[in-house]
């Protein structure tokens, strides 16, 4: 839903409750909003849907309660996925020298134990005080065995899984709930290319610092230095284990 400039999606909180059903209120707001379930939230919609505020005011208002989030409209239309290929940017001779060695020590961990943690990325990021039944994992995987695989993988571990196929259904994912805690990534997918992916996602402020582990089948040192230099926090190359796949999330959540 757009107003004034802004996307407004519900939250987590705003979807939990809207689903609860409680009839005893009218259904009063499914025209303007284009929702259509009564809920508890209803006696709070019907006092601002009442009132003779606008509706950017009262979006506001249920943005403040944590039942709705937004952003910028501009920032929505940037993530199209449909960008120019990316481009790794250019870097100064002291960053270069980094690279080459983050990419060495990179392949050299990829073929030694399949996964790999930009340390560099992680050193200064706050530990997440989610537990795992809180976080959100949102695997996106063209392979539908390895989708499946990776699901319950990661849901057997204690995690809340969001999966995505494409890069379409990637897009339209975040939409509709928002930043998940973690992002798995595949680096081929049947309409992107998960470079791309990447580096829109860290051009965009509010995903930005999203911790984002590319998968991948290809470990040749100018992928994964492809990858580091856009903001990969890790790489996992297929196939993978569950111990791996987990450790890694652990490791880049903290």
């Amino acid at each position: 839903m757009a107003e004034r400039g802004r996307i407004y999606r519900r939250t987590q909180a705003g979807r939990e409750a809207w689903e609860s059903l409680d009839l005893q209120y009218p259904l009063i707001i499914g025209a303007s909003c284009g929702w259509s379930k009564p809920g508890p939230m209803l006696m709070l919609f019907a006092a601002v849907c009442a009132s003779t505020r606008t509706n950017c005011e009262w979006l506001g208002e249920l943005e403040e309660l944590g039942f709705l989030e937004s952003a910028p409209a501009a920032e929505e239309r940037d993530l199209g996925f449909t960008a120019q290929p990316a481009k790794a940017p250019a870097l100064l001779e002291e960053d270069r020298t980094r690279l080459e060695r983050d990419t060495g020590r990179a392949s050299a961990e990829l073929s030694r134990r399949g996964a790999y943690l930009a340390e560099d990325r992680l050193r200064n990021r706050a530990t997440a005080r989610k537990s795992a039944a809180d976080t959100v994992v949102l695997i996106v995987e063209h392979d539908p065995d390895q989708l499946a695989l990776a699901d319950l993988r990661v849901t057997m571990a204690g995690y809340i899984v969001r999966v995505s196929n494409s890069a379409r259904a990637l897009l339209k994912t975040l939409r509709d709930h928002g930043a998940p805690d973690i992002v798995l990534l595949d680096v081929m997918l049947p309409d992107g290319d998960g470079f791309d992916i990447l580096a829109q996602m860290r051009r965009n402020p509010t995903l930005a610092l999203l911790p984002i582990v590319m998968l991948t089948a290809k470990d040749e040192p100018a992928e994964i230095g492809k990858g580091l230099a856009l903001g990969a926090d890790g790489y996992i190359t297929k196939p993978y284990s569950k111990n791996i796949l987990v450790e890694t999330i652990r490791s880049v959540l903290k």
